[in-house]
């Protein structure tokens, strides 16, 4: 299974409309809805927020795309062709125009926003999906140099830190790496 492997802006003209593609890597239905969000706030002044998502998440998959206003079959539904073509899984797209005054018709929409979605996914580079998984590990402070270790050389994202009486780290991990921490004596994995 593939995805992208960062989140990235392209955009172009044609015909006097502007069209800018943001994209990104998601794992979550949820999370690509709140970049959709972001899009249409960051770009309330725009003319469209046509979107794509194709997310597998505990093993459902969640495909929707949405025209926003243009006509239907035009825009949400090219984008979603092209991530179809790709076969890229766990990424959102959104294409937003800016209308320049001159008619596009429905096979120049059908067009530039399938362009968008390819510029935008091939500019992102498809990579490899690894599937991660998020838990808590918690551990003296007398093991945190064997804690770093790990996780420096296993490229593990801290999401949150908490010092106290102990440590405790809030990690995204690739799932095959998950029992890193399960030998390691005094360290709580909560799953």
């Amino acid at each position: 299974m593939n995805t992208v492997e960062k989140e990235c802006i392209i955009e172009f003209e044609e015909k006097k409309s502007k069209f800018i593609g943001y994209i990104k890597p998601v794992s979550t239905k949820e999370e690509a809805e709140e970049f959709i969000e972001l899009i249409k706030i960051k770009h309330s002044d725009a003319t469209h927020n046509v979107s794509v998502y194709r997310v597998i998440d505990n093993g459902k998959e969640y495909f929707k795309f949405d025209d926003d206003g243009e006509p239907s079959g035009t825009a949400g539904k090219p984008m979603a062709e092209i991530v179809n073509l790709k076969d890229v899984y766990n990424l959102v797209v959104v294409a937003t125009r800016y209308f320049g005054g001159i008619k596009l018709g429905a096979g120049g929409l059908v067009r530039n926003y399938a362009k968008t979605a390819k510029l935008a996914i091939e500019e992102a580079n498809i990579v490899e999906y690894i599937e991660k998984v998020e838990f808590i590990i918690d551990f003296p402070y007398s093991v945190s140099g064997e804690i770093d270790r790990i996780i420096l050389s296993n490229d593990i994202e801290v999401l949150e830190k908490t010092y106290d009486a102990r440590i405790t780290f809030k990690i995204r991990v690739d799932k095959a790496k998950e029992g890193l921490f399960d030998s390691i004596k005094d360290v709580i994995v909560i799953k």
